[in-house]
């Protein structure tokens, strides 16, 4: 199940922490939540995503404020790894394509390290395996969360839509879960939860509104 926004955020389906002590959305209800999600095979998300995050941590976190970090995995699933994550945490490593970008922009230290450390608590999302079959069910589902405006298509172009879908979903190896609750799009993304345990954005990319978002959200009462 997806949720939209303005709905009650429902607790992150994780698999394991990696850093910091477990938590999840309903024990953090009454502070501003801001989750980071990334891939450890993600540029972006290294030089943009996390440093943002990191910036938000670092200002709020006497303001009632909780960031966390959730490493997802929703393509080169032998680099977005449990084990490379960790690797990550323990050590500061970075592999992939994040190595290569870090290397290019001279943000490494030690040969491979990462420039920074990341303060606040990380944890893995929880990847499950696809089925071997894709049903209607499944397709269905897909376009309700991803293509809202399906109705108005034409009866030609629903069709194809549907053949897309299978063929997508038929291929697709594995599922992360909280990365598909929240329907979002790619990595990074920012998910914030207001005081009250709603989901009030999703931002994905580095868009530069997640500072803003917080001081209003903080602000209400």
């Amino acid at each position: 199940m997806s949720i939209e926004i303005g709905s009650k955020a429902p607790n992150l389906t994780l698999s394991d922490w990696v850093q910091g002590s477990p938590t999840n959305i309903d024990e953090m209800v009454g502070s501003v939540i801001v989750i980071e999600v990334f891939q450890v095979n993600c540029p972006g998300c290294f030089l943009y995503g996390l440093p943002q995050a990191i910036s938000v941590h670092e200002k709020f976190k006497d303001k009632n404020v909780k960031v966390i970090g959730v490493a997802t995995a929703f393509e080169d699933y032998d680099k977005n790894t449990l084990d490379n994550l960790r690797l990550l945490v323990s050590e500061g490593k970075v592999i992939g394509e994040t190595y290569n970008a870090l290397r290019q922009h001279g943000k490494l230290v030690n040969g491979d390290r990462l420039y920074y450390k990341i303060p606040f608590p990380i944890a893995q999302d929880k990847v499950v395996k696809m089925p071997s079959t894709i049903s209607d069910d499944m397709i269905s589902d897909f376009i309700k969360t991803y293509f809202p405006d399906y109705s108005t298509y034409s009866d030609k172009d629903k069709t194809e839509l549907t053949h897309r879908v299978h063929d997508y979903l038929a291929n697709k190896q594995y599922s992360p879960v909280t990365f598909e609750t929240f329907k979002l799009r790619g990595t990074p993304s920012s998910i914030i939860i207001d005081k009250q345990g709603i989901l009030r954005y999703s931002f994905f990319g580095s868009e530069g509104y997640l500072e803003g978002a917080v001081n209003e959200l903080l602000s209400e009462s």
